[in-house]
């Protein structure tokens, strides 16, 4: 049975690139490549998830997996447990399960909903297991005991995809969590801050969003790596606003002096922002516009036409 492609994008070290680039694992070739350059940097990439059956069972089983969960080094006793199921339904399987503990039982409902959340928002797997690890030492410390589980999961997911520099913003991931508000989300990541040893999250760097707003919008190479340039030179302006707002206004100035113009709404979809903070960021980067835009990608009489509306 033929397999559907399955690719993973993380950042990486190339050893091309002498640099940290983002790197795609695909799964159906087995190859993990840099993206910027697309040096092969291994091949035969072995993959650990579990394996399923092509096949149903006489007895109707439910569960299509072959040899169950992977070993967690998380859980009391790496999920070395046993499973039986009396064929009455998914709801009488939990009477069955033998030798998981309380804690591992919390931790596993935790797990499942860092896994739900993460899936709809598409994060790679080293978010999900460092997620993971701030979930188990919270339990552990029982600091938050009276906040939300899915609050939780999710501001865990906030501070794991901050540290691997994927970042997602409060409202990307409040969407994917039912019930859930921006406010609850910021309200669990500052108390896991208080009271939880954190990798350093450092500021929000626009450069690490460039990729994936200009792909939301179906941006061409060469004016991402427009967006990228400007983005770098305008670390140097002294402009006081949300390193989002002027991203979106970057894409905005790049986009109006392509071919392919994008309307400020898609934009500001695209980039989460609202079309009047888009306006007042680019009007305080307009003075500054002929530094930021690249010489290769238009020209100086071009640059001084673009207004916006």
């Amino acid at each position: 049975m033929a397999r559907n492609r399955e690719i993973d994008d993380y950042r990486g070290y190339c050893k091309d690139c002498k640099a940290n680039s983002s790197i795609v694992l695909d799964h159906c070739t087995g190859d993990t490549i840099c993206s910027d350059c697309g040096l092969v940097l291994e091949s035969y990439y072995i993959d650990e998830v579990m394996e399923w059956r092509s096949f149903n069972d006489d007895n109707n089983d439910k569960d299509p997996n072959r040899v169950g969960y992977n070993l967690n080094p998380l859980l009391s006793q790496g999920n070395l447990t046993t499973l039986i199921s009396n064929n009455k339904g998914d709801h009488a399987i939990p009477k069955w399960q033998t030798g998981v503990s309380t804690s591992d039982r919390v931790l596993l409902q935790g797990f499942d909903i860092i896994e739900s959340i993460a899936n709809s928002l598409g994060l790679v797997q080293p978010i999900k297991d460092r997620a993971k690890e701030i979930f188990k030492k919270i339990e552990e410390q029982k600091t938050c005991s009276t906040r939300r589980r899915d609050s939780i999961c999710a501001a865990c997911l906030f501070i794991s995809s901050r540290e691997n520099k994927l970042p997602r913003t409060l409202n990307e991931i409040s969407s994917a969590v039912h019930g859930v508000t921006k406010k609850e989300i910021n309200k669990a990541v500052q108390s896991i801050k208080r009271h939880v040893e954190l990798e350093d999250m450092g500021t929000m760097n626009p450069s690490e969003l460039v990729r994936r707003f200009c792909s939301n919008l179906g941006m061409k190479n060469h004016a991402v790596k427009a967006v990228h340039e400007a983005v770098e030179k305008i670390q140097d302006v002294d402009i006081r606003r949300n390193p989002k707002s002027m991203l979106a206004a970057i894409i905005y100035t790049i986009t109006q002096l392509s071919d392919e113009k994008k309307p400020l709404r898609d934009i500001s979809v695209a980039a989460d922002v609202a079309e009047g903070t888009i306006k007042k960021s680019f009007k305080d980067m307009s003075p500054h516009v002929s530094r930021l835009v690249p010489k290769w990608y238009a020209r100086e009489e071009d640059i001084r036409k673009i207004c916006i509306s």
